[in-house]
């Protein structure tokens, strides 16, 4: 990095396994390893240059319309890759934070995610969040529920509901939110991905399958991020 300002939290979606299996003539699940691989990658490159927090679109609500092959093979991988990583995580002092709903996961994935944190808990490195069976609208009406019983419960009071107090009920709380998305693979759309933290995120689209996305990759989105002027609202 040229002495540039460094995030404190980037979000990816990691698009483009598929697309780059295919053109190569390569099973899907071919590109999902390759993929992983990528992650552990950027994530180690993200901890060498200083940065807070990554946050990794891994598998939303929606993923679980493909085929049931795909699933099975994505979960798999999830499971073998969590249970070596928090070896590597622990090397290299990366706290691993998971958002979303793991109770819909098969019991030894749960398990290997739980493992994972844990080990990992007192690092103090970079924050790698994995967005696993995450949906940004479940995520908010989730929320909803939980300030609702706390309500009628009576520990809150309904007039003290504030953004900030809301922020504590969300999957991300206790972290900040993105200064900047990353979306690979030449899509431009969120697709469900933390709609409530995104507000104010700057965005930026590659071109480029997430397989392929690297350290370089990563240098030019935060010299884009750090040519764009954050009003935050403000003229």
């Amino acid at each position: 990095m040229n002495n540039q300002n460094i995030p404190t939290h980037i979000a990816i979606i990691m698009d483009g396994n598929r697309r780059w299996a295919k053109k190569r003539n390569l099973p899907v699940k071919l590109g999902h390893s390759e993929g992983a691989k990528t992650i552990e990658k950027i994530v180690e490159y993200a901890n060498e240059i200083g940065l807070k927090y990554i946050t990794v679109y891994a598998f939303s609500t929606e993923n679980w319309k493909r085929s049931e092959e795909e699933i099975s093979s994505l979960m798999f991988l999830l499971r073998t890759y969590l249970d070596k990583y928090s070896k590597k995580a622990q090397t290299q002092n990366i706290v691993v934070k998971v958002l979303g709903d793991i109770t819909a996961l098969k019991e030894d994935l749960q398990t290997s995610i739980l493992d994972c944190i844990e080990k990992t808990k007192n690092n103090t490195g970079t924050t790698f969040a994995i967005a696993l069976n995450y949906g940004g609208r479940d995520e908010i009406v989730k929320a909803v529920k939980k300030i609702s019983k706390d309500v009628k419960d009576g520990k809150i009071n309904e007039e003290f509901i504030t953004e900030d107090l809301f922020k504590n009920y969300l999957y991300t709380a206790g972290m900040p939110d993105p200064d900047l998305l990353i979306r690979t693979s030449g899509e431009y759309r969120t697709s469900n991905f933390l709609p409530w933290q995104l507000v104010y995120t700057e965005f930026v689209f590659l071109d480029k399958n997430w397989p392929d996305f690297n350290s370089e990759d990563l240098d030019k989105c935060i010299e884009i991020f750090n040519q764009r002027t954050r009003k935050f609202g403000a003229k």
